[in-house]
């Protein structure tokens, strides 16, 4: 029994040790709960919200919480939002699937140790390739939006437009996007074009 015990904390420390683990855990349960715990939600462009607390493992040397876990909480937050409104189930059908091909962070006011705040998330469009999707960070102490983080999700297998119809069962017209996400697509695009250009590659398409 003390043999397998030990073998059993070995493997769980690890497995936090060596790998990701406590985020290769919290995915997963995001997901799950938000698929069997949590109403659908039937409004591809709603605003969903994820509440947080700042741990002592979320901490930079400053003690404010690490710019990297921004984009891990955004992770798990955007893991649930689309689940909730049924993208990540219109991908399993349609036998495709969606990676992250490009974020960025605008941090506005640190968090600090134990502060709740919410991460809200809502998909502000689509092209013919991609969604984008928006995340806040709102401390619960007074509302302050401490940073915005902005992403593109590529979809691989399908097009955006084919996941909104098999959800909609109709033909969709993606909405106007705002300026500012247009800026910072054609931001990307150069940015691709000259990363490619450098390469050689100036034909290949990025994802």
């Amino acid at each position: 029994m003390l043999e397998l015990l030990v073998a059993s904390l070995s493997l769980a420390l690890a497995f936090f040790a060596l790998l990701d683990g406590w985020y290769l855990v919290r995915v997963p349960c995001a997901v799950l709960r938000a698929r069997l715990l949590q109403p659908r939600v039937r409004d591809l462009l709603a605003e969903q919200r994820y509440a947080g607390r700042v741990l002592p493992s979320d901490l930079d040397l400053l003690l404010h919480m690490n710019n990297a876990r921004y984009l891990r909480e955004a992770d798990v937050a955007r893991a649930a939002h689309l689940t909730r409104c049924g993208v990540l189930g219109a991908l399993r059908d349609l036998n495709a699937h969606t990676v992250l091909a490009a974020s960025c962070a605008r941090y506005r006011r640190s968090l600090r140790l134990f502060e709740p705040f919410e991460v809200l998330t809502r998909l502000q469009g689509w092209d013919d390739r991609a969604f984008y999707l928006e995340a806040r960070f709102v401390s619960l102490r007074d509302g302050f939006v401490c940073a915005l983080l902005r992403f593109r999700q590529h979809v691989l297998g399908t097009s955006p437009d084919r996941v909104v119809q098999h959800l909609c069962k109709r033909r969709v017209e993606p909405p106007e996007l705002p300026e500012d996400l247009k800026h910072w697509i054609s931001y990307n695009e150069t940015s691709s074009q000259l990363l490619r250009a450098e390469s050689g590659l100036s034909d290949r398409k990025d994802q």
